[in-house]
């Protein structure tokens, strides 16, 4: 998934855009937490950089220090969730290649240096030392041609400016806004609406780059668009809606905070249907698992009639107990219904419900948006089985066709709009080829999982163990998993491009 954003500002002289990148981080951080990075571009095409595993809080040291290392009145950011590549400091982004030998180089197994290699390379084609607009528009061209998958990209360009494209599906979001300011319009792109916001957009400046289209932004001039490959559809990723994007965002015309209202009604209904009138009225409270899933809980709630409690206090994650805690007077003698986004593996949500009852809860009926498939703890288990698994009384999923029909309702294209759901269906939009997860599986160092998740699996899946299993994932989490942020290398690393 990510998060990127770039600035560039109408005043050349500036020094200032690491600011407004750094502050922009902060406010994607849930998009990425294994690394982050800065470049910037300032006078004569010097380029600045700082980037290293771990939160922008660590790599940037404390309030930002870093930061006024980094001078330019352009610059990019990144925030790196690994779907691709492993977790090596060489991954962490923006990626700079500033000679011709080094832009041919694959040094690391992340895609987008696949891909930023094959739009140098078709830059390096027109032969020239300075390229324009209408050049960048050309390559991009012959790029999409050359690849294929979902992709939301920013490049920087010493002399030029910055260059924003989409893949022709649409399904990687990212969206551009504009602020006047005294002498001219400084412009941000990002991963998600709010980045913008916060930069000072105003709404009517924020648009989606369409899928297909490329945007560039010429030092002192407006923002030039281009159709670079025509749509192949218009499918946005819908587990940004349901999980992955922040509530305050707007993707693609869908308020996110909306969209997980919609969910949590057509949840209500299943939930009604599946526990019938006697269970349902035994129901006491309705209480979300933070933080993605408290508006649909409050939907849930609301279309129940029935009382809403946050009874769980979400601190900094370390391990699940660390990460909430549960308030007893929300849960004693009560009838519980748990509202979630996902079950994934089951570790999480064992380790709540475990927690649900020793707060005092009578039972525990746990609602949840959707499941993953394959490895994960739903995969061949009937709700009862998972409901075991997980240490609930019931289980009550969520139909797809809910899920997609909670955001084709709020969506301005059309009530039959289509979205890129195969992180559940399994059936994506773009053609997958064969043996491509097998790559990834290998690539990732899988079959050498932390010990962590192993002990978690065990826990569960063996109830004949003297211990309780929720325990036995606790203690693996602390004793075994590596912690939650990595040690961490930074460089500034200094490039003339003789601008």
């Amino acid at each position: 998934m990510c998060g990127i954003v770039a600035v560039i500002h109408a005043d050349t002289s500036s020094s200032s855009a690491a600011v407004d990148l750094h502050d922009a981080l902060y406010l994607l951080q849930h998009r990425g937490q294994d690394a982050c990075g800065i470049a910037t571009c300032g006078s004569g095409g010097r380029i600045y950089q700082c980037k290293g595993n771990g939160l922008a809080s660590k790599v940037f040291g404390n309030d930002g220090q870093r930061i006024n290392d980094l001078a330019g009145f352009m610059g990019l950011g990144h925030l790196r969730y690994p779907t691709m590549g492993t977790a090596s400091q060489s991954e962490a982004q923006p990626l700079n290649y500033l000679d011709q030998e080094a832009r041919r180089h694959i040094n690391t197994d992340s895609d987008s240096e696949i891909l930023l290699n094959i739009f140098a390379n078709e830059l390096n084609v027109t032969g020239k030392a300075r390229v324009n607009a209408e050049d960048c528009f050309k390559s991009l061209e012959r790029t999409y041609s050359k690849c294929e998958g979902s992709w939301a990209c920013i490049a920087m360009i010493a002399g030029l400016g910055l260059v924003g494209f989409r893949d022709p599906y649409g399904i990687r979001p990212i969206v551009i806004g504009s602020r006047v300011v005294e002498g001219g319009t400084d412009y941000m792109i990002a991963s998600e609406s709010v980045a913008l916001q916060f930069f000072g957009c105003p709404p009517e400046s924020i648009r989606d780059i369409q899928p297909g289209e490329a945007v560039v932004f010429v030092k002192g001039l407006e923002p030039v668009f281009r159709q670079v490959q025509p749509a192949a559809s218009y499918t946005p990723d819908i587990f940004e809606y349901l999980y992955f994007a922040r509530p305050d965002s707007i993707i693609d015309g869908i308020s996110v905070e909306n969209a997980r209202f919609k969910m949590g009604e057509k949840s209500a209904t299943t939930i009604k249907k599946e526990l019938g009138p006697e269970r349902l009225a035994q129901v006491d409270v309705v209480i979300p698992i933070p933080e993605t899933a408290n508006t649909s809980a409050r939907a849930v709630a609301s279309y129940l009639k029935k009382e809403l409690a946050n009874g769980f206090v979400k601190a900094k994650p370390v391990c699940v107990r660390r990460k909430f805690n549960a308030m007893s007077a929300e849960f004693k003698d009560k009838n519980v219904l748990l509202v979630d986004d996902t079950i994934v593996r089951g570790n999480t949500t064992l380790e709540i419900c475990s927690m649900a009852r020793e707060a005092g809860a009578k039972s525990i009926v746990s609602a949840i948006d959707l499941a993953f498939p394959d490895e994960l703890v739903a995969f061949s288990k009937t709700p009862v089985e998972i409901a075991r698994a997980i240490g609930a009384d019931t289980v009550i999923y969520q139909s797809f066709s809910d899920l997609e029909a909670a955001c084709a309702e709020l969506s301005p294209r059309s009530i039959d709009c289509r979205f890129e759901t195969g992180v559940f269906s399994g059936c994506y939009v773009t053609r997958v080829p064969e043996g491509y997860f097998e790559h990834l599986e290998r690539v990732r160092g899988r079959n050498k999982k932390p010990k962590v998740l192993e002990a978690a699996r065990r826990a569960i899946g063996d109830p004949g163990r003297d211990e309780n299993s929720s325990q036995a994932v606790s203690r693996a989490e602390l004793g075994s998993a590596p912690p939650l942020i990595a040690s961490y290398s930074q460089d500034i690393s200094l490039h003339n491009f003789n601008d």
